[in-house]
């Protein structure tokens, strides 16, 4: 098989049981290179399990794990995790080294030249919105919680690992910073062609960052698919009541304009020019929103009563086909 074809991550049947409890149940799953899979459902489902499996941090009762298209009980427990990325919520960086020293930790491992280190390391602190100058030598406890998160995702991919594994990477930041930082990990050049497994509770951040999600519940998949597919096709009643609460908000994150615009007044071209139709309802929302009272030119040749009843009916049409 080409190497352009083997999976990044194929897991295949996995249990793990502690004593009488089954965390993880027959779970398998194909990941191929450059996805992001979300790891997603309530407290105790078993997606921290599942993923400290994938790196052997918890070995299976049963099931395998291939990365590359090895088993990954064939590979030395340290060998492979060299060659992953782990961000978790605790962060645990070295409190004696400075940032730089703990984001150089695994390429100083992996015997990278001192130059090439410290290149990589100002890239990445540049690129988190952390001014080497200002940050390099000082130590995590100088740091606040989002600082230190931004640390721990530079020192996981200093040594461009192929794959990266995030713990609820955001999980313990207060809600602006979590969004100022979900926004950073989306557009972070490092984090492009790469894949990645993320666990999160956070339904929002799951349809924010995954290409794929994969919701479990007792352990057991429940739906693995798209964020459209797992809204707007549920595989069962769990699936559609854990998006019930969200479900309007989660709408308005996977509907673009391209998906609105057959229900829109015909926009001339010079009009048309000025939006991107690959914006969501509610980025849009929020421009015609926060220009209401603007007495300039409007962004967009339709009103917001236009735009929800052009939301309203592409909603309609596509609940309709995945009932066909």
């Amino acid at each position: 098989m080409p190497d352009s074809l083997v999976p990044a991550i194929r897991a295949a049947h996995l249990h793990k049981r502690y004593g009488s409890h089954a965390v993880v149940q027959d779970v398998s799953f194909v990941l191929h290179p450059g996805e992001t899979l979300v790891l997603l459902g309530p407290s105790g489902c078993g997606k921290t399990t599942l993923l400290k499996m994938l790196n052997r941090l918890v070995e299976p009762d049963a099931g395998t794990v291939d990365i590359n298209g090895r088993d990954v009980r064939h590979q030395r427990p340290e060998q492979l995790r060299r060659g992953i990325g782990y961000v978790i919520q605790q962060v645990g960086l070295l409190p004696h080294y400075t940032v730089a020293e703990n984001i150089a930790v695994v390429p100083r491992l992996l015997g990278l030249a001192a130059s090439a280190i410290h290149q990589r390391t100002t890239a990445l602190l540049t690129r988190l919105h952390l001014p080497p100058e200002r940050y390099a030598h000082q130590y995590p406890h100088q740091l606040s919680g989002g600082q230190q998160q931004r640390v721990g995702l530079a020192r996981a991919l200093a040594a461009d690992p192929p794959i990266v594994l995030l713990d609820e990477p955001f999980g313990a930041l207060d809600p602006i910073t979590r969004a100022s930082i979900r926004r950073e990990f989306r557009e972070l050049e490092e984090l492009r062609n790469k894949t990645v497994v993320l666990v999160t509770h956070d339904v929002a951040e799951a349809f924010e960052l995954a290409d794929r999600i994969l919701l479990l519940d007792a352990g057991r998949v429940q739906q693995l698919g798209t964020p459209r597919e797992l809204l707007l096709q549920p595989a069962n009643s769990f699936v559609r009541q854990f998006f019930a609460a969200e479900r309007l908000a989660l709408q308005l994150r996977i509907f673009t304009l391209a998906d609105v615009l057959p229900f829109l007044p015909t926009p001339s071209p010079t009009e048309s020019a000025g939006f991107f139709t690959h914006a969501t309802i509610q980025e849009t929302l929020e421009t015609l929103t926060a220009t209401a009272d603007d007495s300039a030119t409007p962004p967009f040749p339709f009103n917001l009563a236009q735009l929800m009843a052009a939301f309203g009916q592409a909603l309609q049409r596509e609940e309709a086909a995945w009932k066909r």
